[in-house]
């Protein structure tokens, strides 16, 4: 059976050649100029330049989709979850009130809400694909080396490598544990009740949690072995130097981030008010 799994893919896309330094600094930028405006206007322009980022890389939309879903229920959850505390959210922002129509009580449907709403779905959505395609398009040994070129220590970086090497693992092993419980009589297919499917993917953490450790355990004896950290540097194999297209991508993304922090200043705040 064929596993969708979110793991690195070696593809030949602009975006895979770039260094894996490249890809963590263009993401903390990305990620910095998102976070910091509630401009419509820049974040409605993230997310169609991510959704074109993710099409020029080649992923395949299928190898993330299943995290994807995730997040959208998550998103789903946290809008109503706002609804419900603060109604009235948007209207305190935008500083005006324009009501639609009313639910009960002091739940009442407003143009202001909905478009605060929408700056938080679009928030979401600038990051998502640009997050996901950082796991599937960076060689864990490549980030690491890069890393270390950059500064970061050798230790530090071999473990973050490791950490993005073994999540392809994790799953193949969250998948392998599912299968045995399903053969021992616990449906966890879209045939059962909701509720028993979540019973029985909670009986899935324990042992995959045990399984994780001995996998741990395993590695650092590994380590030990090959007196991983006795010196103060270490030679890479998988290695690249920065090139010209690492420095224009890090420098379009400064630009972003100026511009987004421009905004600002003109708009008097992180939020763009169309209603005054």
């Amino acid at each position: 059976m064929n596993e969708v799994m979110l793991e690195y893919t070696d593809l030949d896309s602009p975006v895979h050649k770039l260094t894996g330094a490249t890809k963590l600094i263009c993401l903390i930028l990305w990620a910095f100029a998102s976070m910091i405006t509630y401009d419509t206007r820049i974040l409605a322009f993230m997310v169609i330049a991510g959704l074109v980022i993710f099409k020029i890389s080649k992923v395949k939309f299928k190898q993330v989709s299943f995290v994807f879903y995730f997040i959208l229920v998550f998103l789903l959850i946290n809008n109503i979850a706002i609804f419900l505390l603060s109604p009235l959210e948007g209207v305190e922002i935008y500083g005006t009130r324009t009501d639609l129509f009313k639910i009960a009580g002091p739940y009442v449907v407003t143009k202001e809400q909905l478009f605060y709403h929408l700056n938080i779905t679009l928030k979401y959505f600038s990051i998502i694909p640009i997050a996901l395609l950082f796991m599937v398009a960076t060689n864990p040994s490549e980030f690491a080396s890069s890393l270390n070129r950059i500064g970061v220590s050798y230790k530090i970086a071999y473990s973050v490598s490791l950490a993005l090497r073994y999540i392809p693992d994790i799953q193949h092993d969250y998948r392998n544990i599912s299968f045995a419980q399903q053969a021992r009589g616990i449906e966890l297919s879209k045939k059962a009740k909701l509720i028993d499917r979540i019973k029985g993917s909670a009986s899935i953490i324990m042992p995959l949690i045990l399984s994780s450790l001995d996998r741990i355990d395993v590695i650092s004896s590994a380590m030990e072995l090959r007196a991983f950290g006795n010196k103060k540097k270490r030679t890479w194999y998988s290695a690249r130097p920065f090139r010209m297209m690492d420095y224009i991508s890090i420098g379009l993304l400064v630009v972003l981030l100026a511009v987004s922090l421009a905004f600002i200043y003109i708009n008097g705040g992180r939020y763009y008010n169309p209603f005054v």
